[in-house]
């Protein structure tokens, strides 16, 4: 079965002028950039967004601009989530067309215990026909939802397809990928260990470093889905550092700086986030210039 997320998601930034507005001309210039790159998929009002900080009316601005730009070149997956079931559920009524599924967090803040995430994802599951991504990010959430709870949904609901990992449990996640319906993928959520997760049998990732290396990134994707591990690693280490580098001082603070610096977008981030140190932009700066020299033809 060809899954309809394999390969690379690319978890959109959404440029900011020096005002703080929008810059829309630089989100579609981003949005031709990484599909040229070979992304197999969009995902507009994810966390790298800063869909938080954003208006009700700003975040429908960037999801139809994404689409239209979009012209169904690739897949369109929208952030639909949060800790509010009842809003969440209010949401996806208001879903425009041009959306071919949803990335789902599990609820924040609240705390909700495995029963809980059951119920809310199952509500959501009801409420849509759509392809749904859960997204298990404990770093940023303070719940981990375990394997049980994530095969059980996607057990009882077809429209649940995939889960993008982000607890960097890598037995966890050989556990779901063990015991999961055919129907449903392991995505992972932390661009290092995409090639590891995909050797093991994961089938793609949601990527933040494919704004700016969309190119090697999902050709590292791609080797490593056709078992080409030693092309697939090749490419892993060369952008390695850069990713880590990329999640030093937060995300997406990182890769705004390294998309500033290739030209893509202005350095400016809504509070409470602020720019990385000058310190961590000169090492960036020079692994830029090491990845462009090595990719040279």
């Amino acid at each position: 079965m060809n899954h309809p997320f394999t390969g690379t998601g690319v978890a959109l930034v959404t440029p900011f002028c020096a005002d703080g507005s929008i810059d829309f001309e630089a989100l579609r210039n981003i949005v031709d950039h990484v599909i040229d790159g070979g992304v197999e998929y969009l995902v507009a009002l994810g966390t790298t967004s800063e869909a938080a900080t954003m208006t009700a009316e700003e975040r429908a601005k960037v999801l139809q601009t994404i689409i239209a730009h979009n012209r169904k070149r690739v897949p369109v997956v929208a952030g639909v989530g949060g800790n509010n079931t009842a809003e969440a559920l209010h949401l996806l009524k208001q879903l425009p067309d041009g959306v071919d599924g949803i990335l789902s967090v599990v609820p924040y803040y609240n705390k909700p215990t495995q029963e809980g995430m059951l119920a809310h994802f199952s509500a959501i599951a009801r409420a849509t026909s759509l392809p749904i991504i859960l997204y298990n990010v404990p770093g940023r959430t303070a719940s981990n939802m375990k394997a049980q709870t994530t095969l059980r949904l996607a057990h009882d609901f077809p429209n649940i397809v995939a889960v993008k990992e982000a607890s960097g449990d890598l037995l966890q996640m050989m556990e779901i990928i063990a015991s999961k319906p055919s129907h449903f993928a392991l995505l992972s959520g932390d661009d290092a260990l995409t090639q590891p997760i995909i050797a093991m049998g994961g089938q793609g990732v949601i990527s933040v470093v494919a704004n700016a290396w969309a190119r090697p990134f999902s050709d590292m994707v791609r080797h490593q889905l056709a078992n080409r591990t030693i092309e697939a690693q090749g490419l892993h280490y060369l952008l390695l550092e850069t990713i880590n580098l990329l999640f030093a001082e937060g995300n997406p603070g990182g890769i705004k700086a390294l998309l500033n610096s290739m030209g893509l977008c202005e350095n400016v981030l809504r509070l409470p986030l602020v720019s990385v140190s000058d310190s961590l932009r000169a090492r960036m700066n020079e692994q830029l210039h090491r990845i462009n020299q090595n990719l040279k033809p």
